[in-house]
C-alpha cells in the first residue's frame, strides 16, 4: 500500500512537472511573438532607405543614424532603470507598457515629415523596446532550470531573426504593393506616400498582443521578489566590478559580434540594390525568407549546442560557441561581400545568416549563468546596454563612413561591409576567447556569494 502510494505520488509530481514545462515552453512562445514585433517595427528601415532620402532630404549617414544610434541611444540608457524594475515588479506589466509605447511610437514614424521628426520618434521606439528584453530574460530563468537555459533563450531570441526576416519579407511585399501607386490615403489620416504606410502595417498589429501577454503568469520565484526592494544599483556595479574582466570581455566581444550583425542587417539591402541592381521588393522577399529560416536555426542552434557541451563538463560552453562563430564568420563575410554575382551572394548569405544569429542567445544565457538572481534584470540591461550600443550604435554608421567618407561612392557598399563586419568578428572571437577562464572564476565567486548569503 504505501509503495502504491508512493508510486501515485511520484506519478502526479512528474505530471506536474510535466505540466510546469507545457507552460513555461507556452510563456516562451508568448514572449518569442512579441519579440518578433519588436525587431519587425526595428529593422523596416533598411528597405526604405532611398524614399527616405528623397522624401526627407537626407544622406546615407542620417539614415544610418535613424536605423541605428538614436534607437540605440535610448534603447541602451533606458534599459537600465527599466530593468531595475524587472528585478522587483510584476515583469508582464514592464512588458505590456513597452509593448504599447512602442507599436503606438512606430506608427507615428509614418507621419514624420522631417528628419528631426523621425529621430524623435525613433528614439521613443528604443524607450518602448528598452522593456522587453531585461524582463523577459529574468522570466525565462525563472521557468528554466540550468540545463536547458541556453536552449529556452536562444528560441526565445529566434524572434529576433523571425522579426528581422519577416520584416523584410513583408516589406518587400508591402513595398511592391504600395509602389503601385505613388500615394495612399487612409481614413482620418489622409494622404501618404508608401514608406509611411509600410510603418502603419508593422506598428498597428503589434498593439494586438496585448490581450496575449496578459495571459502570462509571474512564476512562484517572482512573485516572491515581488514587493521586495531593489538591489541598489551600487551593488549590482560593485559584484559587475569584481568580476569586470569576464564582463568586459563578455560584453566587448559579444558586442563586436552584434555590430558585424546590425551592420548587416542594415546595409544587405542597399548591397543588393546598388550592386546587383535588385529592386527593394525582391530583396526583402530573398533576404528575409533566408533571415527567417536559416536565422532562427542558427540562433536556436547554437542555444542547443552549448547546452549539450555544458552537460559535457564546459561550463562556458556559451562563450566558446560564440568564439566558435566569431572565427567561422571573418572569412564568410568576405567572400558574401566580395562575391562575383548575386547567385553567389545569396549561396553564402544562408550559412553566413545562420552564424550571425548564433551569438544573440547564448550571450544573455551566458549573464543568467553568472549572476544572482536578483540582479540579472539589471544585469541583463547592462548587456543590453552594452551590446547594442557597440552594435546597432556604431554598426551600421561605420558602414555608411567607410562609404561615404573613405570610398566616396554609393557603389562601395559592398567594400564598407566586408570590411566593417570582417574586423568586428575577428575580434570579437578573440576576446570571448579570452574570456573563458575569467568566466570559469566568475562562477566560483557566484558560488561563494550564494553561500555567504549576501
Amino acid at each position: 500500500m504505501a509503495r502504491e502510494t508512493e508510486l501515485v505520488g511520484g506519478a502526479s509530481e512528474a505530471q506536474e512537472g510535466s505540466r510546469a514545462l507545457r507552460y513555461a515552453w507556452y510563456v516562451i512562445g508568448v514572449l518569442t511573438l512579441v519579440y518578433v514585433f519588436s525587431f519587425l517595427d526595428r529593422q523596416i528601415f533598411s528597405l526604405i532607405v532611398a524614399p527616405l532620402r528623397r522624401d526627407l532630404h537626407i544622406s546615407d549617414t542620417q539614415v544610418s543614424l535613424l536605423q541605428g544610434f538614436s534607437f540605440a541611444v535610448f534603447y541602451t540608457f533606458f534599459g537600465i532603470p527599466i530593468g531595475r524594475l524587472a528585478d522587483v515588479y510584476n515583469r508582464r506589466t514592464i512588458i505590456v507598457l513597452g509593448l504599447v509605447l512602442w507599436s503606438v511610437l512606430t506608427v507615428g514614424c509614418g507621419l514624420a515629415g522631417t528628419f528631426a521628426q523621425m529621430m524623435l520618434l525613433r528614439m521613443g521606439v528604443g524607450v518602448g523596446e528598452a522593456a522587453l528584453s531585461p524582463a523577459a530574460y529574468s522570466l525565462i530563468t525563472d521557468y528554466f532550470p540550468p540545463r536547458r537555459l541556453a536552449t529556452a533563450i536562444s528560441v526565445y531570441a529566434t524572434g529576433i531573426y523571425l522579426g528581422s526576416g519577416l520584416s523584410f519579407l513583408l516589406g518587400g511585399i508591402a513595398v511592391r504593393s504600395a509602389a503601385t501607386q505613388e500615394v495612399w490615403t487612409l481614413p482620418l489620416v489622409g494622404a501618404m506616400r508608401p514608406w509611411q504606410l509600410i510603418f502603419f502595417i508593422v506598428g498597428l498589429p503589434g498593439l494586438l498582443l496585448v490581450p496575449l501577454l496578459l495571459t502570462v503568469r509571474e512564476p512562484r520565484a517572482g512573485r516572491a521578489r515581488a514587493g521586495a526592494a531593489a538591489v541598489p544599483i551600487r551593488r549590482v556595479f560593485t559584484y559587475i566590478a569584481r568580476h569586470r574582466r569576464v564582463f568586459l570581455l563578455h560584453n566587448i566581444g559579444f558586442g563586436l559580434l552584434a555590430l558585424a550583425s546590425y551592420s548587416s542587417a542594415a546595409w544587405i539591402p542597399e548591397f543588393y540594390r546598388r550592386h546587383f541592381h535588385w529592386d527593394s521588393g525582391t530583396t526583402g522577399i530573398v533576404y528575409g525568407s533566408i533571415v527567417a529560416v536559416f536565422g532562427c536555426l542558427g540562433i536556436a542552434g547554437a542555444g542547443w549546442i552549448a547546452d549539450h557541451v555544458r552537460s559535457r563538463g564546459r561550463a562556458n560552453a556559451n562563450l566558446l560557441v560564440g568564439a566558435v562563430a566569431g572565427v567561422a564568420l571573418v572569412p564568410l563575410n568576405c567572400v558574401l561581400y566580395l562575391a562575383p554575382s548575386a547567385v553567389w551572394a545569396t549561396i553564402w548569405l544562408i550559412p553566413a545568416a545562420a552564424l550571425t544569429a548564433a551569438p544573440f542567445g547564448i550571450a544573455p544565457a551566458a549573464i543568467q549563468q553568472m549572476m544572482p538572481a536578483s540582479m540579472r534584470g539589471q544585469a541583463s540591461a547592462v548587456y543590453l546596454f552594452s551590446i547594442n550600443l557597440i552594435g546597432l550604435g556604431v554598426g551600421p554608421t561605420a558602414v555608411a563612413f567607410f562609404t561615404q567618407h573613405v570610398f566616396g561612392r554609393d557603389s562601395a557598399v559592398p567594400y564598407s561591409l566586408a570590411i566593417v563586419t570582417s574586423a568586428a568578428c575577428a575580434l570579437g572571437a578573440a576576446l570571448l576567447y579570452a574570456a573563458l577562464k575569467p568566466f570559469l572564476a566568475s562562477l566560483e565567486g557566484l558560488r561563494r556569494h550564494i553561500e555567504s548569503g549576501v
